[in-house]
């Protein structure tokens, strides 16, 4: 399925984001912190501090902007510590816009919030 979409152009980002994903069943919810390195509205490259084992599927979550939630599937994991996920849902150009604002990347220095949309 995934390897029919459309692909989206991924632009250079530097964001804190937050990986959710339950470990032993249904009973623990673990949290990981990683960054956000590249991003589109259909995936994302993350940078992980440490390898440790994820699911499938988890949970993004990106503070600064206030976007929670967004599903997630792994898609490849790299030998630098950076993994390639496919998000469930498309992200809108608002909260594409919101994770840029939010960046530290020099990119997206001049980027405003725009608080009328």
């Amino acid at each position: 399925m995934y390897d029919r979409e459309v692909r989206f152009k991924m632009e250079d980002t530097m964001n804190a984001a937050r990986i959710e994903y339950t470990e032993k069943g249904v009973m623990h919810m673990a949290s990981r912190r990683c960054d956000i390195i590249r991003i589109s509205k259909s995936s994302a490259v993350l940078a992980l501090l440490t390898q440790y084992a994820l699911p499938k599927q988890f949970y993004l979550d990106i503070p600064d902007a206030r976007i929670t939630k967004v599903g997630c599937m792994l898609m490849r994991v790299n030998a630098n510590n950076t993994i390639e996920v496919r998000f469930l849902r498309m992200l809108n150009d608002k909260e594409l816009n919101k994770i840029f604002v939010y960046s530290t990347h020099p990119a997206h220095r001049d980027r405003v919030l725009d608080i009328r949309a």
